[in-house]
C-alpha cells in the first residue's frame, strides 16, 4: 500500500517514465513481506535498456525490474534506497521521508 504522495507528483513521475526520463519516486510503502521498511523509491523509466543501464551503473540486478507497460520501474528500499537517493541528490525525498 502507497501513501504520502500526491497525485500530481505521481502523474509528474508517469509523464516523466513515458518520456524514457529516469525517474524517482519515494512514498510511504507497508508490506508485510518486508517488516521495518516503510518507503520505497520506484526508479521509472520507459526505455527498459535504459533502465537496465541505469540499474547496473547502481550495483543493482535489472532482472528484478517490475516491467509493467507502460511503467517499468526498479524498487530501491532500505540501505540500497539511502544511498542512490544521496547519489542522486534527492534530499528532499530523504528530509519528507525521514531517511537521513
Amino acid at each position: 500500500m502507497a501513501f504520502g504522495i500526491t497525485r500530481e507528483e505521481l502523474t509528474q513521475w508517469k509523464n516523466a517514465v513515458k518520456k524514457g526520463e529516469i525517474a524517482f519516486l519515494t512514498h510511504f510503502w507497508l508490506d508485510p513481506r518486508f517488516p521495518g521498511v516503510n518507503t520505497v523509491t520506484k526508479v521509472g523509466c520507459a526505455d527498459i535498456k535504459r533502465l537496465s543501464k541505469w540499474c547496473v551503473e547502481n550495483g543493482l540486478n535489472p532482472r528484478y525490474i517490475h516491467n509493467r507497460s507502460p511503467f517499468p520501474h526498479y524498487d530501491l528500499i532500505g540501505s540500497k534506497q539511502k544511498e542512490i537517493l544521496q547519489k542522486e541528490r534527492l534530499w528532499h525525498h530523504l528530509e519528507r521521508f525521514r531517511l537521513l
